[in-house]
């Protein structure tokens, strides 16, 4: 990807690129937060998530091996999610990012801005409890694997455990924007807004 420089908004493939980060549990309304997000403020969503499932549905052997992690309620390596990330960064006509559920874990974030060379321009950290994300996720009944009580205790707890280190390093670079994420939609998308109304992006 050429030269790894320090400063926000890099280059990619020739397109200077500004990058918000979207973190939370798993449950916390990240999706639905980032939908009204595009639909206002004319960023592009990539979820860490979707771009793994939809590998998995490829039927790549890349695919096989994220789905066996994912049951497993284990992390999948940096490197792929990343590639997956960059990939549809470049594939994109727009130049304004929401990166949701990424990076899950400190390897993630220093592998991410390492072989991409982007810093995010904020970090949108949706705050909410244990108790009210089970609630969603199982009443959510998408018809995903991982939405049984088994596997989503599993991604709490690597949550808590790899995640939050995350949120803690952006916060001491003054990055983090924290929303209270128990409160109904409309009230979450208000601080949402309060939010991307300072934000010069």
């Amino acid at each position: 990807m050429g030269s790894v420089t320090e400063t926000p908004n890099k280059q990619v493939s020739g397109k200077k690129v500004t990058v918000i980060f979207v973190l939370g549990g798993p449950g916390s309304g990240k999706g639905t937060q980032c939908a009204n997000i595009v639909q206002n403020y004319g960023y592009t969503h990539l979820s860490a998530g979707d771009l793994l499932r939809a590998e998995i549905k490829s039927g790549s052997e890349n695919g096989t091996m994220i789905q066996n992690m994912i049951k497993e309620g284990k992390i999948v390596p940096a490197e792929v999610t990343i590639k997956l990330i960059q990939k549809a960064i470049q594939e994109s006509d727009n130049e304004k990012f929401l990166i949701d559920g990424f990076p899950r874990n400190e390897e993630n974030r220093a592998a991410f801005e390492s072989i991409t060379g982007i810093l995010p321009e904020i970090v949108l950290f949706f705050d909410c409890s244990e108790g009210e994300m089970e609630k969603r996720l199982l009443g959510r009944n998408q018809g995903r694997e991982d939405d049984n009580i088994e596997t989503i205790r599993k991604r709490f707890k690597v949550y808590l455990e790899s995640s939050l280190p995350v949120i803690e390093h952006y916060n001491s670079l003054g990055k983090v924007r924290k929303i209270d994420a128990a409160k109904p939609i409309d009230a979450v998308f208000a601080d949402v807004k309060a939010v991307f109304e300072k934000v010069a992006v």
